[in-house]
């Protein structure tokens, strides 16, 4: 799907206001990126609340992440190897998601949200592995709320060249990834530790 036709779709779904903006994250062809800054360019021009943007993202990013969740619980790694390509999951996204998912554990489902290829996937895993909703809802949950304040506020400060994002956003999600990377390791470290010397 091109770049205009993404364009169209968005705006089309964001006409309906916060219903829009939540629907429009819950289509993973649509990068959350464009569709929050996209937001943040609705606040900018008046036609929607800051607040309302915001509680739309957090919702309609959480909601995405449960679809592919239970699609992982009730379907598996084979539904996403026939018809994870529909999704835009690609082999290599779910291969990556997997390890970093094996090796790190359940607070990845917080800290791959900020890291490219791996974020689009990891909600996969943990439903295969049947991770507690609970736990996985309130990671999801709490890594939303940085990323749609992020780049809601980038729109806003983009303005009508909210379509920008996909080049500048780059510059945040880079030190994001950098950042999730380095706070996984760390916390790793420190429960392995803690670990030792409770034994």
């Amino acid at each position: 799907m091109n770049h205009e036709t993404i364009v169209h779709i968005l705006t089309q779904l964001t006409d309906w206001g916060y219903t829009g903006i939540a629907l429009a994250l819950m289509i993973e062809v649509i990068p959350s990126e464009l569709v929050l800054s996209y937001a943040g360019f609705m606040v900018n021009a008046g036609k929607i609340t800051f607040i309302g943007a915001f509680l739309s993202g957090v919702i309609g990013g959480t909601i995405a992440q449960l679809f592919l969740y239970w699609l992982g619980y009730y379907g598996g790694r084979p539904f996403f190897e026939k018809y994870g390509k529909y999704l835009l999951i690609q082999q290599k996204h779910l291969n990556a998601a997997e390890k970093w998912f094996d090796q790190h554990g359940t607070i990845v489902i917080f800290t791959a949200r900020f890291i490219p290829i791996v974020r689009h996937a990891i909600s996969i895993p943990a439903g295969i592995t049947r991770m507690p909703l609970s736990t996985f809802s309130l990671y999801t949950f709490a890594a939303m709320l940085p990323w749609t304040l992020l780049f809601i506020v980038i729109g806003m400060e983009l303005g009508t060249h909210w379509e920008h994002i996909e080049v500048i956003g780059v510059r945040y999600i880079k030190p994001l990834s950098f950042i999730a990377v380095l706070g996984t390791f760390l916390y790793l470290f420190f429960s392995n530790w803690r670990n030792k010397r409770k034994e």
